[in-house]
């Protein structure tokens, strides 16, 4: 089988739960650090899948590889490779195939509920339950392009998740793990000291039953990524 192609734009932003996920069915992956210089591929016809993890940067920045990854988004929907996007990179799925990514009016950081939109394709892709807690880090959000069905919706972000057929864009972070979390709130420290609002939590607050809420988080990414694979290209 072709390997997932993960696009990792930050060194702190890895693929997390989703190459445990992967290893788990067996199914390979390569690792293209945007971050330390790698270039994006120019095709992606060697790879079975394309995913887009986070990153502190905007989408709508000057930066070279940007606009390589848009194609190469807009490349994989001409060619049927399904596409899955983690915050910054469910940001780019939108931007790529037309939607509009802008500031938001309430940054979110830390754990949020996120709500099922009430549609078939959302309960599809996630079963169950109406809504769960999931971790966040964004002060920008998307806009869903044509043709795409919202989701998931939160209080303070009306698009946390879209779909396209076998493309699935996020802006929350159901991949993270203990460590990741530990990690973005010590290197975040100042951002947090900087930010408030309703859906800016502390360490403290982030911390409460933190193993237990991982846990039920990686219930819910396991079955968006279980469906998401069956797209994959074999």
């Amino acid at each position: 089988m072709k390997p997932v192609a993960i696009f990792r734009q930050s060194p702190a932003e890895g693929p997390g739960y989703l190459s445990t996920f992967l290893d788990s069915h067996h199914i390979p992956w390569q690792l293209i650090k945007i971050d330390a210089g790698e270039d994006p591929p120019s095709r992606i016809n060697q790879f079975s899948g394309l995913v887009f993890m986070g990153g502190s940067m905007s989408v709508n920045d000057d930066l070279p590889w940007i606009g390589s990854e848009l194609k190469l988004i807009r490349q994989a929907v001409s060619s049927d490779i399904p596409l899955l996007g983690h915050c910054f990179g469910g940001q780019l799925i939108s931007k790529a195939l037309g939607g509009v990514v802008s500031r938001s009016k309430i940054k979110e950081i830390g754990w949020g509920k996120v709500k099922v939109t009430n549609n078939t394709i959302a309960r599809q892709w996630f079963d169950y339950p109406l809504e769960f807690d999931s971790f966040h880090w964004h002060s920008e959000i998307f806009t869903l392009p044509d043709s795409a069905t919202q989701l998931l919706s939160s209080n303070y972000c009306e698009n946390q998740a879209f779909s396209m057929g076998i493309h699935f864009g996020m802006q929350c972070h159901v991949e993270v793990t203990e460590e990741m979390i530990e990690h973005w709130y010590t290197i975040g420290i100042n951002e947090i000291a900087n930010s408030s609002g309703p859906g800016v939590q502390s360490s403290e607050s982030v911390h409460i039953d933190i193993t237990q809420r991982v846990l039920q988080l990686h219930v819910i990414a396991k079955r968006l990524y279980a469906n998401w694979i069956l797209g994959l290209k074999r």
